[in-house]
């Protein structure tokens, strides 16, 4: 009988607000899609950790595996790269940008698996010194990378348009060495200034950056724009990605356990 412990992946919640308009209750929201994932793609127990602030990062890293930011209606607020917000009626998570964006400093610093997908992605890269479109459909030269409103959801999140992986990177591996491979696209705001510790792995047509690496990270840190979670087990290209994050945590729960027995030692 197996008695090692899950595999951990801590993903942060969202904050919302829900209910009837002057009667909303705040809420700590988790897609589904995120969590099952990390599930059945990454093979590992997605976790979450309500009310988790700045000064619990970390403790509450000890005690996982990997980190997930994931993707979610709001976006990164602009003052984080000195701009004013372009569409009010857009929501916001300033509580979330607080906690993402140390979590990010310190998942690199301790060498945790670190994954971004679409709002993950722009956090990484805000987080490091970047910058974002806030309206790339109305940038000359860029396409509309929206999702179709109103569509089923299944075509929201159908491929939609391809990405050029760059040559040589890890993400032209998990394309099995594809020239260029199709992806989904649900996202009105995208990278402008890509973050000096950063390197493109990927671009749209447009020349938008739709995936990229942490450079000189000591573990698994990358992220997507695009939404490989979506049925990840169903396009072989997503399912390569949560693969790789899934054996970067595994990896990390072997040095976790490894380390444990000599930390007690001390106490």
């Amino acid at each position: 009988m197996n008695t090692q412990p899950s595999c951990m992946v801590w993903l942060p919640a969202d904050h919302r607000l829900l209910g009837d308009h002057g009667h909303q209750m705040p809420f700590l929201m988790l897609g589904d899609k995120y969590a099952r994932a990390v599930k059945v793609g990454a093979q590992a127990q997605p976790v979450m950790f309500p009310l988790a602030d700045v000064a619990s990062i970390d403790s509450l890293l000890s005690l996982v595996d990997g980190v997930m930011l994931t993707g979610s209606p709001s976006n990164v607020h602009p003052s984080h790269y000195n701009e004013d917000v372009a569409d009010p009626s857009l929501p916001l998570d300033a509580v979330r940008d607080e906690l993402t964006f140390a979590l990010v400093k310190a998942c690199l610093q301790q060498g945790v698996p670190l994954l971004g997908v679409c709002r993950g992605f722009q956090e990484i890269n805000v987080s490091m010194g970047g910058s974002l479109h806030q309206r790339v459909q109305e940038v000359s030269g860029l396409m509309d990378h929206r999702e179709p409103k109103g569509a089923p959801i299944e075509e929201q999140y159908a491929p939609s348009h391809a990405i050029l992986p760059v040559p040589g990177s890890v993400l032209a591996d998990w394309a099995d060495g594809a020239s260029e491979v199709r992806v989904n696209s649900l996202h009105g705001q995208g990278i402008n200034r890509l973050a000096p510790g950063l390197e493109a792995m990927a671009h749209a047509p447009d020349g938008v950056v739709e995936a990229f690496a942490v450079k000189g990270a000591t573990a698994f840190a990358f992220a997507v724009q695009f939404h490989p979670e979506w049925r990840c087990w169903e396009y072989p290209f997503y399912t390569a990605i949560f693969e790789a994050f899934g054996e970067a945590c595994r990896a990390r729960r072997r040095e976790r356990l490894t380390a444990a027995p000599a930390d007690l030692a001390r106490v």
